[in-house]
């Protein structure tokens, strides 16, 4: 007997299950993929650039919380801390910022590059100059080369630990390879 639909596919389309695990790739671009993150965090670190975050404002945000913590504490002691907690958040922030550009630039491949490393980190240290550079233009906010410079350390230990990481686990790889 022939096939009464000889034009119909004999395979059946996938079912959206099937698909579910591939949909992410076929609607989202792979650089798109790869970027988000470090574009999101761009923007993160250019709204904290802003009047709102300014000095005077975390301030304000910090000292009810400090002060219950430690009753004690005098202005000036506040103020200390208040000076480490911004210090450390621009170097955290670039620790991020140079780690999430390091994703976007090695895209769906593996492992570490020089070339790859030497970028990211380069990006997050020009980054970090234009964010001053933002910041002379905000009335509440002054412009520092000493912030790009914690910044842009905070961007060199990040590319350390990512270089670390990858030998880190390269060297573990050889050594369960010879293991086996």
């Amino acid at each position: 007997m022939s096939d009464p639909q000889p034009w119909r596919n004999p395979r059946p389309a996938p079912q959206l299950p099937e698909m579910q695990p591939r949909l992410h790739r076929l609607l989202i671009p792979a650089w798109l993929r790869s970027w988000w993150p470090a574009l999101a965090w761009a923007c993160v670190i250019f709204t904290l650039s802003t009047d709102s975050f300014s000095s005077e404002h975390t301030a304000s945000l910090f000292s009810p919380l400090v002060h219950w913590l430690f009753p004690h504490l005098s202005e000036d002691q506040f103020d200390f801390i208040h000076h480490i907690i911004r210090k450390s958040a621009h170097f955290t922030e670039y620790f991020i910022f140079c780690v999430l550009i390091y994703r976007g630039v090695r895209g769906d491949r593996k492992g570490w590059r020089w070339t790859w490393g030497i970028s990211a980190l380069s990006v997050a240290a020009g980054y970090s100059i234009m964010d001053e550079i933002h910041q002379a233009f905000v009335a509440s906010r002054t412009a520092s080369p000493y912030d790009s410079l914690l910044d842009s350390i905070g961007a060199f230990f990040a590319f350390a630990a990512l270089w670390l990481w990858f030998r880190f686990r390269r060297n573990n790889g050889k050594t369960a390879d010879s293991q086996a």
